[in-house]
């Protein structure tokens, strides 16, 4: 099957191509007259669900372009107030009415004539929707979408002073790749040290967080936030105990191949130990990978290498370039991170990151541009809710790229050995991740199911779980009071709770897809085009098997996938 990247914004139908958001009375007519409307057979029914869909589309983009323009500069007070006002004046009013409409839906005497092989999963997140709405929750939901927020303005405008000038702190981390070990160990401290100066206000803004997290919880009959949260992730097809399994299985699998790996690069250095301002350097008189020195360059070498591998993956990024829809470098007054972000009506989504010429940018871009790719793929579905498809699935899109990619990598890395090194990096951090994000996991299981805990308890179980997944190689004495507060860095514990163990069930995706790359390039590549084309149109299994996938995280299979990777290392 053709795919194309010459993506057209929606045809609006339903509302003026004038609209904007400016207020909520400007909205709520569109609102009225969809749940007010006379519904009286299959073909109305259809009609009615793709005039919501067109509104949904139209209001999303709007929060998406509200949220990129305040990340891309967070100093910007105006770009902050109509984020805010969007949650706290906008978003609380379309709530009640897209409960109204759900229940619209799911009562109509038509429902059962929609086709069940199109519908199964768009219905069965409208009934998990309706399930948990509560009209109370809605002030709770608007604070913390204004607080999650806060992080980004927190840790954006952190900076240090590193050989007379100030960096951020994304671009400090270059440092830590130098043959210099002094340097290496300055930036690292000074990078630890300015996290520590915002230690107690981050500790607040997360009580707060969880405080309020809990209360949602209990609001909708739940427990705890854990089992809620589950819900609205859409976690149909495992369970907690099932991450459980996940993080024993990476004790038991993965960290021996970690110890491996740090092991190698002691000797390598030819170091008596191995400290944490360590792990990214080469030995004395091996400069630094430097792939790229612009942001500019960074996206036409990325357009080269995606052309490469399928000339429809270079297309997108194309696209995006054409449309300015990438902001790629860091600079002070921008959030940390990168994302992709969906933009519904639109069609062609937006990448932020923020690059500092390190080989991490390279893996970043390509992560990013793998996701970009499933937003072009899933946009000619016919409704805005067939889009939203599971992040265990839109994590296998990104992380199978960076290992697909890694075969036209020459277009970063010219000399033979900077390529060699580069790969040997990439299948490195697929290996190391997975310890974090286990301890990442495993901590906010803890932290939701004990909401009232003190800063002192959580300080204690913190260390108790980084200990458990802690490697026999690196020394981190003497480094006590930065470790304390590790998980502060985590984006995701602040602005995404749970939305982590996914980076983990879609790294093992992605090897699969990797694994079959191996065998038959091009099959692999129609399998991934495939299973992406179905948006969230399928079950996560199903998605998983169109894409030649087994959705299965057991210890049998990470012990299979670990030695793939072991043997293409």
């Amino acid at each position: 099957m053709s795919y194309t990247a010459d993506i057209k914004k929606l045809t609006r139908h339903f509302l003026p191509n004038t609209l904007i958001v400016t207020d909520w009375p400007a909205l709520e007519p569109y609102f009225k007259t969809l749940l007010n409307r006379e519904i009286t057979d299959k073909i109305s029914l259809e009609k009615w669900l793709q005039d919501m869909s067109e509104l949904e589309a139209f209001v999303n983009e709007d929060a998406c372009w509200r949220q990129i323009k305040m990340t891309c500069d967070n100093e910007n007070k105006s770009l902050e107030d109509a984020y805010n006002y969007f949650c706290l004046d906008i978003q609380p009013h379309i709530q009640p009415y897209s409960d109204a409409l759900n229940k619209k839906l799911i009562h109509s005497p038509f429902l059962p004539e929609l086709d069940e092989a199109v519908y199964h999963t768009y219905l069965r997140n409208t009934k998990k929707n309706i399930e948990l709405f509560r009209a109370e929750n809605i002030p709770i939901q608007a604070e913390i979408s204004v607080l999650q927020q806060q992080f980004g303005q927190i840790t954006g405008a952190m900076m240090v002073t590193i050989n007379g000038e100030e960096f951020t702190l994304q671009q400090a981390a270059k440092f830590l790749e130098n043959d210099d070990r002094n340097l290496r160990e300055e930036a690292y401290k000074k990078i630890q040290d300015r996290r520590l100066e915002d230690k107690e206000k981050l500790n607040e803004l997360y009580d707060t967080l969880i405080g309020l997290r809990n209360k949602e919880a209990t609001n909708a009959g739940f427990n705890n936030y854990r089992d809620y949260r589950f819900k609205e992730l859409g976690r149909f097809d495992y369970t907690k105990e099932d991450c459980y399994k996940f993080h024993d299985a990476v004790k038991q699998h993965v960290l021996p191949l970690v110890n491996e790996i740090y092991k190698k690069k002691k000797q390598k250095l030819g170091l008596d130990t191995l400290r944490p301002w360590d792990i990214d350097a080469e030995p004395a008189g091996t400069k630094p990978l430097a792939p790229f020195a612009t942001s500019n360059e960074l996206i036409e070498k990325s357009i080269e290498c995606f052309t490469k591998l399928r000339p429809f993956f270079g297309e997108c990024l194309q696209r995006m370039k054409a449309m300015q829809h990438l902001d790629l470098d860091s600079r002070k007054g921008k959030s940390p991170g990168g994302y992709n972000c969906p933009l519904a009506e639109s069609g062609a989504p937006f990448i932020f990151m923020n690059a500092a010429g390190q080989m991490h940018d390279v893996t970043t871009m390509v992560h990013e541009g793998g996701h970009a790719v499933h937003s072009f793929l899933a946009h000619p579905l016919a409704l805005t809710g067939f889009k939203e498809y599971p992040m265990e699935i839109a994590e296998v899109a990104s992380m199978a790229m960076e290992l697909f990619s890694m075969d036209y990598w020459e277009t970063f890395f010219e000399n033979t050995d900077d390529l060699a090194r580069a790969k040997e990096h990439q299948l490195e951090r697929v290996i190391t991740i997975f310890p974090w994000i286990a301890i990442i996991d495993k901590f906010q299981h803890w932290v939701y199911e004990h909401p009232a805990h003190t800063h002192e308890e959580r300080t204690a179980v913190w260390l108790a779980t980084v200990a458990e997944f802690t490697d026999d190689v690196i020394d981190y004495s003497g480094l006590e009071n930065y470790r304390n507060n590790a998980w502060q860095r985590q984006l995701h514990l602040f602005e995404v709770p749970f939305y982590y163990i996914e980076y983990g069930i879609a790294q093992l995706g992605a090897i699969g897809m990797w694994m079959q790359y191996k065998n038959n390039p091009q099959q692999a590549l129609d399998n991934y085009c495939n299973a992406l084309s179905l948006g969230g149109t399928k079950t996560l299994p199903e998605l998983y098997q169109a894409a030649g996938l087994e959705f299965d995280f057991s210890p049998q299979k990470i012990k299979i996938l670990m030695e793939f990777v072991k043997g293409q290392m």
